[in-house]
Parts: structure tokens; sequence; C-alpha cells
């Protein structure tokens, strides 16, 4: 069963064209993900995913050009991965790191503000003490 998607020999055909015509199925080329690769290799290398990525990408594309279809969607489909994990890595981090250094200014500055009374010094005139 082939869910592959649009269906063109489902589409209901017009009451006015009634002819028989032979649907041919063109299977289109894995894509390779080269320029997505090459980004997350220059740009968001996070734990080396891009150069991993762009490794399955070249490796897609060499199949392509060999003709070797099936193992050009395998490669493929690793790239896209490891490209995801990368993007996914390098924008989640940048964000969770960023948010754990607000939360920690926010909570450090509630602390200093309750402990001015603790840490300050009177300097009053109240000699009582002195004699």
């Amino acid at each position: 069963m082939d869910t592959s998607y649009p269906r063109e020999d489902h589409l209901p055909t017009p009451a006015h064209k009634r002819e028989q015509s032979s649907t041919t199925r063109i299977s289109l080329p894995p894509r390779d993900h080269l320029v997505w690769s090459i980004f997350n290799t220059i740009y968001m290398n996070f734990c080396c995913l891009g150069f991993v990525a762009l490794a399955f990408s070249v490796k897609a594309r060499d199949r392509k050009v060999a003709g070797d279809v099936e193992a050009a969607r395998h490669f493929s489909s690793k790239a896209r991965c490891y490209n995801a994990l990368a993007t996914a890595g390098s924008v989640v981090l940048p964000l969770l790191l960023a948010a754990l250094v607000i939360t920690g200014v926010i909570h450090l500055s509630k602390l200093a503000h309750e402990s001015v009374g603790f840490f300050t010094y009177q300097f009053s005139g109240s000699d009582d003490e002195d004699k």
C-alpha cells in the first residue's frame, strides 16, 4: 500500500472527460540536505553533529549521482536526523543557559535585597554603649 501524497490516482475526474490515461508516477530523487549540513557544520556545530550530518549528506549525494536511490534515501534520512538534532541542540541549549542565568540573577537580587538589613551597620549618635 502506497501512502505517499498527493494521490493523483484517486482524484475524481470531471464528468465531461472520461478518457483513460495512464498515469506514470515519477519518483522524486531524495534530498541530500547538503546546504543545511554545511550551515550546521560552520555555524552551529553542536557536539560535531553538523559534521556527521555533512558526511551523510555527501554520501547521499554520491549515491544519488550513482543512481542508487534506496541508499541515497537512507543516507538522506540520517543526514536529516543529525541536522535536526544539531539545530535543536544549538537552539535549545543557549536558550536554556540564558533562562538559567536570568533566574539566577533574579534569585540573587532577591536574596541581596532581603539581606540588606543584616549587613548594614548603623552609625547612629547613641553614646550609651560607649560608656
